[in-house]
């Protein structure tokens, strides 16, 4: 948090010594800053060409230790419309719209655009303790289809405030796009309506509440989506494998950029197969470079479920 501080005043002096006026990309193009991929992608199908789109967090980096450079802030400034989470990861944000001209730019908050969710310690999970004593809401709203449904038609209605001669082509594009995501929703729920069981075990963080609630599915796990800790602890460890061999659970997943090292114990002891359930908070750069997007990454977990509840 003390780097944070620092690297918001370097970019609040540098801002203020060139006075109250930031020169703008010399471009036609909207300009949207993003936090993290979900967002990006969104705005991508929607604007096309349209919009220079700037993603904060690299690829292959984790949102939970991520720190803003002056050159982020900056962009934010800059940005025509920026998105961003708002959940506990995204705190840092809340200082620099207080300190910066956002006086040009529409701004996106994604608890607001969906209904936020608590999360929960299923048993077996391990807790940790957090300063304000409650519960945090889990940040990972887009991990529902029918909340990538309703961000989607945020930013395509934003876009088209800002952008009114170009909002033939955003509601075109936003209407194609929501019905792959209706496509993706109904896949889903075949998936789940069809399957010999409706449990899923990660041993892992559980970065899927609002997917879980969406499709009525029971989850155990290690520890909750937005946990720092992902060292387990014995009794947590033991719950799973117990879980695993009780239940005979077929498949134990894991997240991206994980080390599956939890997984891959939980697998030895148990016989299950480990497979990746991918968040999409974020991509390899790899992926990002191939243009991979949230409907690949989610038909990929489509399958990887079809597998583990059958």
């Amino acid at each position: 948090m003390n780097k944070i501080k620092y690297v918001l005043c370097a970019a609040v002096l540098f801002l203020a010594g060139c006075g109250s006026y930031v020169e703008q990309p010399d471009n036609n193009e909207l300009n949207v800053t993003t936090t993290i991929f979900p967002s990006y992608d969104f705005t991508r199908e929607i604007a096309g060409e349209k919009a220079n789109i700037n993603l904060l967090l690299p690829p292959g980096s984790d949102a939970h230790s991520f720190e803003p450079s002056p050159k982020d802030i900056i962009n934010i400034q800059n940005a025509d419309l920026f998105i961003y989470t708002g959940g506990e990861s995204d705190s840092w944000i809340d200082d620099i719209l207080d300190t910066i001209d956002t006086g040009n730019t529409k701004i996106i908050k994604l608890m607001d655009v969906c209904s936020p969710m608590k999360e929960e310690i299923p048993e077996g999970m391990q807790t940790e303790e957090h300063d304000h004593g409650e519960s945090e809401y889990d940040e990972h709203a887009w991990t529902s289809p029918k909340n990538a449904v309703l961000i989607t038609e945020a930013i395509s209605d934003t876009l088209c405030e800002i952008d009114n001669s170009n909002s033939a082509l955003y509601k075109e594009n936003t209407d194609e796009y929501i019905k792959q995501l209706n496509e993706l929703d109904i896949k889903f729920e075949n998936i789940v309506n069809s399957a010999k069981r409706n449990t899923v075990i990660f041993a892992d963080r559980f970065p899927f509440l609002y997917f879980a609630k969406e499709y009525g599915l029971k989850y155990y796990a290690a520890f909750p989506g937005c946990a720092e800790e992902t060292e387990p602890d014995i009794a947590t460890v033991a719950f799973l494998i117990d879980k695993v061999r009780k239940e005979q659970i077929p498949v134990v997943f894991y997240i991206e950029f994980s080390n599956h090292k939890l997984a891959d114990t939980v697998s030895e002891e148990t016989g299950a197969k480990t497979m990746l359930l991918h968040s999409c908070h974020n991509v390899t750069k790899e992926e990002f470079d191939s243009g991979i997007t949230y409907i690949d990454l989610m038909n990929n977990n489509a399958e990887a479920l079809r597998e583990a509840l059958n």
